[in-house]
């Protein structure tokens, strides 16, 4: 059971499937899953809010939306290696990661490379909303089945794109730009299309991977880690969509 995302891999259910028959408030639930999902969301959110109004308004110090991307970097790593404590790490990530993007789309809409893109947030959102229905759907429905090659499919592309990344972080460093990577050019684009559709598809395997840990019986604190995990994919989602919205609109300027 192996998921694109860092915070689901094989090990974390290991030998949970032993617990069969325990207390249903004991164990973890897809219920349970989805309400700490949109428990988090709403933390996520209020935060966004708040970093939001307060970039537009130029109230916000500059040194806010690092030192926040850097906490909810660092949780993430610290709820990734250690699940008991996701019912306290996950919220504050939610925190810490509201107040980034919504500096970080405020940034964009109102002093972007190319002038400002008014309501481009608002569409990234809801994009992101409708995506994550839509992947729900086809899963649900069985629609597009999380085989174990479909699996692997995913898990490499999206390695693939990890160590795309990193590598052009590491020009960046040395003053090499990456042309393509941020370009309002068609490649650029349809690169940005191609990462968006990997980005949707490990929605499916999350969706998985908290359907068997359910199966499993897993300790209730799997629901928040669930979440947490489910989380980091709608975040990246976002910020995938809200660059190819930035990339189309700047095209047509």
């Amino acid at each position: 059971m192996t998921s694109g995302n860092p915070a689901f891999s094989n090990a974390v259910f290991a030998g949970y499937d032993q617990v069969y028959g325990a207390p249903r408030s004991l164990a973890m639930t897809v219920q349970g899953t989805i309400g700490k999902s949109f428990a988090l969301l709403a933390v996520l959110s209020a935060t966004a809010i708040w970093s939001w109004t307060a970039t537009a308004s130029n109230q916000l110090q500059p040194v806010v939306l690092p030192a926040s991307a850097i906490a909810a970097l660092v949780l993430a790593f610290v709820t990734i290696f250690k699940p008991t404590v996701s019912p306290w790490t996950a919220p504050l990530y939610a925190a810490f990661e509201g107040v980034a993007l919504g500096a970080i789309s405020a940034l964009i809409e109102h002093s972007g490379m190319r002038g400002t893109y008014p309501g481009i947030a608002m569409q990234a959102v809801s994009l992101t909303c409708a995506t994550m229905f839509c992947m729900l759907f086809v899963y649900m429905t069985g629609m597009i089945r999380v085989t174990d090659k479909l699996r692997a499919g995913i898990v490499a592309a999206t390695g693939a794109i990890c160590l795309f990344y990193f590598i052009s972080i590491l020009l960046s460093l040395f003053g090499v730009a990456v042309p393509f990577l941020r370009s309002y050019t068609p490649l650029g684009i349809a690169i940005s299309f191609v990462i968006v559709g990997v980005a949707a598809f490990n929605l499916l395997l999350d969706f998985d991977f908290i359907e068997k840990g359910a199966r499993s019986q897993a300790p209730k604190y799997m629901e928040w880690y669930g979440a947490f995990g489910l989380m980091v994919t709608l975040v990246w989602l976002y910020l995938e969509i809200l660059r190819l919205l930035q990339q189309i609109q700047g095209r047509q300027k």
